[in-house]
């Protein structure tokens, strides 16, 4: 039974709405967007692990499952410290969807956003003991695709299946 404090950030949504970038999804296998407000890092387990819980119960293979869980968190962190500089009066929403295909999450925020492109590479050595910026770094090496609004506001992170 789902604890009260749980039942009232998470909200089950239709799948009606569609992902910036739009991973492939088809109507048939019947994908249930799952929706949550994250305003601080104590919200973020149940986020993670409903993510994980949903690509482990369409049996996707282990790596899968630890880079889409490392991705959205390294997103959820860079919304509650970047975009709300850890202001619990802001929240971050976050959108889930997996099918057997794909999974996707879409994290926006309420900060003025980012250009990801000014970013400094991680892997420069002139950027080798900076301690930021390795967020984007891992989002992009553990997913198909990382996609960004104009705004810099919210991210789209898409993984397709691996084989076995």
């Amino acid at each position: 039974m789902p604890q009260p404090q749980l039942a009232r950030r998470v909200a089950v949504t239709p799948p009606a709405r569609a992902a910036e970038g739009d991973c492939k999804t088809r109507p048939a296998r019947r994908a249930t967007d799952l929706t949550f407000t994250v305003r601080s890092a104590a919200d973020l387990p149940p986020v993670l692990d409903a993510l994980v819980g949903r690509m482990e119960a369409l049996d996707y293979v282990k790596r899968d499952c630890f880079g889409m869980r490392l991705a959205l968190e390294e997103a959820l962190v860079n919304a509650l410290k970047h975009g709300h500089g850890y202001d619990p009066a802001r929240s971050a929403h976050v959108l889930l969807r997996v099918t057997v295909e794909q999974a996707m999450a879409e994290v926006e925020d309420e900060g003025p956003g980012f250009d990801p492109s000014a970013v400094p590479d991680a892997l420069q050595p002139e950027n080798l003991e900076r301690t930021c910026g390795r967020g984007l770094l891992l989002m992009r090496h553990y997913t198909t695709w990382v996609r960004f609004n104009d705004r810099g506001n919210r991210v789209t992170l898409c993984k397709y299946r691996s084989p076995r």
